[in-house]
This record gives structure tokens, C-alpha cells and sequence, in this order.
């Protein structure tokens, strides 16, 4: 009987599935959006850099979501993000992202009830039209409990390496958890559509979540993709090769 592999070694492996992936993306110029969103300290970060660590940062943005700035704030919501999609042959993580709009602004009272319903339909056609334009588009949410959050902030605050990590704001949303429960689970049921669907990550235990959110990036991405395709050679360099 062969052991299961140890979430290291099948993370070392899904990463090796990625690189690869992302390879024949910039070969065929195709394009992904990685949406993750979560708990405060639920592993985004933590994730983010297993990816980035691995990929070619030429064909691979990271985007992490703030709220609007001034310029931003005389916008039409959507355009921010419009303006961050992809060009061919690229990867873009966002970290959070437009679902911003369905949670911290609906939670804290920044846009009304009707802003709010509107946003999931407009939110949905988004994604849809990502969709239709052949973007990968793949929606992660690290999921943890109040206790692990507790237990994170805690670890975070005695390290005085990563103390910084931890905002006041982290504070606010923790004491607006049923709210922001809600938020979330009414954002489930809005905008996990067939094109677009959502996954639920566990994220209480990090090593293991970090080996399903990557099989699932794995198995979005590189869906009908030919991994052994080549890139040709530049005619000048062949020439060159051939000639010295």
C-alpha cells in the first residue's frame, strides 16, 4: 500500500503543474483571474506567495484591493477592476476584489440595500463577460472559524515580526462577525453562478489549504490545456545557434 503524499510534496507538485501551465498560457496567450477572498487570517497571503514564488513574475500581477481612492471614488465602481484584467499570455491574482462592494461596503453601511442588489447582478455580468472573452476565472474563499482567527491574531500580535500585520480594522470586522457571515453566505447564493461558481476552502489547517486551493487553481487553468506544447525558437537565434 503507497503512502499518501504529505501536503508538502503534493503542493511542491501542484506548484510544478502550475509553472507549467503558466508556460503554455504566455505561449498561447491565454489569461486567469484568481479572485481570493476570506477571513482576516485566513491564509491569503500565505497562498499568494506559494503561487508567486514559482511563476515567472513577467506574465503574473498581483493586485491587492484597498478601498477606492479619491480618483477611483469618481468612478464608475467596476472600472478599477476593468482596468486591472489580464492582457493575453498573463495571470492576475486579485487580493480581495470587486466583492468588496457586497461586503465591506454593504456591512458597513457605504452603499444602501438597493446599491447592493444591483451590485450582484452587475458583479455577475462582469464575471460573465470575462468568461465569454475566454478569461480562466477562479473564485477561492479561505474559510476559517472565529476561534482560528482568534488564535491567528493572537500568534501575529506576540511576533513582533508580524505584529504589523494586524489593523485595527482587523478588530472592527472580527466584532461584526455575524454580519459579515451573512454578507458572505448571501454572496454565495448571488454569485456562484455555473460560469463562475465559487469555492469553499477550509482554511483552519494552512498546509492543507493551501494544497486544495492550488488543486483547484490547477484544475481550472489547466482544463484542455496541452502541456506539452513548446515554445518555437526566434528564427535570428536558431540562426545563430546553428551557426557558432
Amino acid at each position: 500500500m503507497t503512502d499518501e503524499p504529505s501536503p508538502a510534496d503534493e503542493l511542491k507538485a501542484l506548484q510544478a503543474q502550475l509553472v507549467s501551465i503558466q508556460r503554455v498560457f504566455a505561449l498561447e496567450g491565454l489569461s486567469a483571474v484568481i479572485v481570493l477572498q476570506g477571513w482576516d487570517a485566513a491564509g491569503k497571503g500565505g497562498l499568494i506567495r506559494r503561487i508567486a514564488w514559482v511563476l515567472d513574475p513577467r506574465h503574473l500581477t498581483v493586485w491587492p484591493i484597498k478601498a477606492p481612492n479619491a480618483l477611483e471614488q469618481e468612478e464608475l465602481w467596476l472600472q478599477r477592476f476593468w482596468r486591472r484584467v489580464p492582457s493575453a499570455g498573463e495571470i492576475a491574482i486579485f487580493d480581495r476584489s470587486w466583492y468588496g462592494r457586497v461586503l465591506v461596503e454593504s456591512v458597513e453601511g457605504l452603499i444602501s440595500a438597493e446599491t447592493c442588489e444591483r451590485a450582484y447582478d452587475e458583479i455577475n455580468a462582469f464575471e460573465q463577460t470575462l468568461v465569454d472573452n475566454d478569461v480562466r476565472l477562479v473564485k477561492l474563499f479561505l474559510d476559517i472559524n472565529a476561534d482560528t482567527q482568534l488564535a491567528r491574531f493572537r500568534a501575529r500580535y506576540e511576533n513582533p515580526a508580524k505584529r504589523w500585520k494586524l489593523t485595527a480594522d482587523d478588530i472592527r470586522n472580527r466584532a461584526r462577525w455575524q454580519d459579515y457571515e451573512q454578507a458572505y453566505a448571501r454572496m454565495f447564493e448571488r454569485c456562484s453562478t455555473s460560469a463562475a461558481p465559487w469555492t469553499r476552502i477550509d482554511a483552519n489547517h494552512k498546509k492543507k489549504a493551501r494544497v486544495a486551493a492550488m488543486r483547484r487553481i490547477v484544475e481550472v487553468l489547466g482544463e484542455g490545456v496541452d502541456l506539452s506544447a513548446e515554445p518555437g525558437v526566434d528564427p535570428v537565434v536558431d540562426r545563430f545557434m546553428t551557426a557558432s
